[in-house]
């Protein structure tokens, strides 16, 4: 992908459905007895790797323009795969689905590529074993293919869990509704709660509270239509490309506001940044608005480790305005980056560097010097294959004194396949 140097951003756009919520609407829809029709669903190369798999179960699934038709018959009803699982590139299908699997009576393989399966799976195989599955992995079971022997005989428990991850409770929590027990997961900071939201939705006994959540098994899911809003992760790029493009004025419709979604939008009005919430609404237990976005200048930013688990996905493109910025912005405690698609830390320290961007790491933290009349060099840079990474060098290059070329930017397909068709329309 070559990006030319641009002046500003207008227009009034909509972004895809929520990544998030899309692979959740899918998984659990088919849990449960009945048809659930999934409107604005995300058929991103991710999404439609938890499609192939519910399918593989056994699940019957049509797609009807942008929606999903889901017909799901229960858990019990679920069939054995003849062939392996394969979530390609989707860290978020292979940790929330092992948890339903964890409940069947038969055994499955999950497999990825390269990424995937050099990420850390320990985070997710050991809790789902001490409730009584039987899931076995590489490398000492800690990475993917995973082996999952299901269990009818769950157990809840209590977990107390070091790391503040949606993806590792949402695992849990879909085991939780078919172990015998309560189960109430409490972690350090406060995550993602999608599946929550979801799960009380459809009837599940469950409450949920910042840091913890519970669940009481037993209570039949309600089959209801679901809509999705557009994915804030992906309105985020434009949302700073507005900001840093002078004489920029944008609105983005339809957009989720989720509580634990949009902390990035108070880090970047306290940069200085001119957004405004409008027309909130609400469906299926999830808000969502309209956001109006413009120029503005921006001004540095100490953002603290705790913080980081609602703006994970965010860092990369946060990490663009502050380097639009005055002064010098921190980001602590961004280990976590290290176990995405790529290291992102390591991927925006070396690429940023070779735009001209005073950027350096330090252990987990990110210390960027930002300047407020910045022009980035042209050149090559490579995304490693990291979609969120890709799109914020592509936000980035439009600040370029001339072009600028982003290598293996195909990678974009897995979240955001409309992502160069939009920038394009907006760009002026």
């Amino acid at each position: 992908m070559e990006i030319q140097s641009k002046s500003s951003i207008q227009g009034e756009i909509k972004v895809p459905g929520d990544k998030s919520i899309s692979h959740r609407s899918a998984i659990i829809s088919s849990i449960i007895r009945g048809n659930v029709v999934i409107e604005n669903f995300l058929f991103s190369e991710d999404c439609i790797r938890t499609i192939e798999i519910l399918r593989k179960l056994g699940i019957k699934i049509e797609k009807l323009n942008s929606n999903l038709i889901i017909k799901g018959e229960g858990i019990e009803n679920f069939k054995e795969p003849v062939e392996i699982l394969d979530v390609g590139n989707s860290g978020t299908t292979i940790r929330i689905i092992s948890g339903v699997l964890s409940a069947t009576n038969f055994m499955s393989v999950l497999s990825g590529d390269r990424s995937v399966n050099s990420r850390p799976m320990d985070r997710i195989i050991n809790p789902l074993n001490e409730m009584g599955a039987n899931i076995y992995g590489r490398d000492n079971n800690t990475k993917a293919p995973l082996v999952i022997i299901g269990s009818s005989g769950l157990k809840g428990k209590e977990f107390l869990i070091n790391i503040s991850s949606a993806q590792v409770k949402s695992s849990i929590i879909l085991a939780a509704l078919h172990a015998k027990g309560e189960t109430e997961i409490i972690q350090p900071n406060v995550s993602r709660d999608h599946t929550e939201r979801m799960l009380e939705y459809f009837g599940a006994n469950i409450s949920y509270n910042g840091k913890r959540t519970k669940i009481i098994p037993g209570t039949k899911l309600r089959a209801k239509n679901v809509y999705i809003p557009g994915d804030i992760s992906s309105a985020a790029y434009f949302i700073v490309a507005a900001l840093i493009l002078k004489g920029s004025h944008l609105i983005i419709k339809d957009v989720g506001i989720n509580p634990t979604r949009c902390y990035f939008l108070e880090i970047l009005k306290k940069m200085g940044g001119r957004i405004t919430i409008k027309n909130i609404r609400n469906s299926g237990n999830e808000p969502f608005a309209d956001i109006e976005v413009s120029y503005s200048n921006l001004n540095s930013i100490i953002i603290d480790k705790e913080k980081i688990p609602v703006i994970i996905d965010e860092i990369p493109i946060i990490c663009v305005a502050a380097a639009k910025s005055d002064g010098k912005t921190i980001i602590n405690g961004a280990g976590e980056l290290r176990y995405k698609e790529s290291d992102r830390i390591s991927s925006i320290v070396s690429q940023f560097k070779k735009l001209g961007i005073k950027v350096k790491e330090k252990e987990n933290n990110l210390i960027i010097e930002g300047d407020r009349n910045l022009r980035v060099s042209e050149g090559s840079v490579d995304s490693f294959g990291d979609h969120r990474i890709a799109m914020s060098l592509a936000i980035l290059s439009l600040l370029s004194k001339n072009k600028v070329k982003i290598l293996n930017s195909d990678c974009i397909n897995t979240s955001f396949p409309s992502f160069k068709y939009i920038l394009k329309k907006v760009l002026i």
